[in-house]
This record gives C-alpha cells, structure tokens and sequence, in this order.
C-alpha cells in the first residue's frame, strides 16, 4: 500500500525513491501506533497515530493515512478516520493535527473537513507536485 502512495509522489512529503525498509520504518516507527484495516483478510488501509510534537506540545496527536488503490472511494478514509479520534481521545489525546496536506489532496481535505477539521494554516508552494509544480500545504486541526 505504501509503494504506490510514495512512488507517486503527490500527497507525501516523502522521497519517491524511498526504499522498503526505510519506508516501513517511516511508517510503522518505535514513537507511533500503526494500524490496518481490512476486510476479509484483505488490507485496505494503514494509518499512523503519534504525538505531533514532545513536552509541551504532547497533548496533540498526528495521523498519517493510506488507502489501497482498489479501496479508494469506498469509505476506508472515513472509517479509519473514525478509529483514529476515538483511538486518540482514549489515549488521552486533546486535539488532533494535519501538518502537512497538500491542497490539490482534495479527496483528504474533503474527508477532513466532513470530520470537523479546520483549515489553521496554509504554506504557499510549500509542496513540489511532480505536474501541477509549486503548490499549496494546509494545517489543518481539530479538538477532540
């Protein structure tokens, strides 16, 4: 699921060459959970869920999302989405924060914004999309 997300290079600030085992470290990292939703024994999403920032700024928890190619579109974003809050208010976590979205991401900030996610902060041409160039990353956050 990650290779696919990564070797694009449109949604991820990440190296498109990044290799497995990086990747997976990257991903499945000793500071954060990771989880997997499927269906049937088959995977259809992965997400993170770590502290977004240490001391201070530990109250607020980070997610990272990914969704199978054949899954897009069916409602594996929302749902894992939904784990990932009530996971986090469980935790103890008080607000949740997107860092880094990019804007031409429309199908995330879609499902964002529909949880209740508000656009804080964007970061002109913060982004280098691999055809539309220089674009757009947004903050977005929410309490929980």
């Amino acid at each position: 699921m990650l290779r696919p997300v990564f070797r694009a290079g449109d949604t991820y600030a990440i190296d498109p060459d990044i290799g497995r085992e990086d990747a997976l470290a990257y991903w499945c990292g000793a500071d954060h959970g990771t989880f997997l939703a499927g269906e049937d024994g088959t995977p259809l999403g992965s997400y993170y869920l770590k502290t977004n920032q240490p001391g201070g700024g530990a109250h607020v928890c980070n997610c990272g999302f990914v969704t199978a190619p054949a899954a897009r579109g069916k409602g594996v974003a929302r749902a894992m989405l939904d784990h990932a809050l009530t996971t986090a208010r469980a935790a103890g976590f008080r607000a949740m924060q997107f860092n880094f979205v990019v804007a031409t991401n429309t199908r995330a900030i879609d499902t964002w914004t529909r949880a209740g996610f508000a656009t804080v902060g964007r970061l002109p041409g913060a982004f280098r999309h691999p055809q539309k160039g220089y674009v757009d990353a947004l903050v977005m956050y929410r309490r929980l």
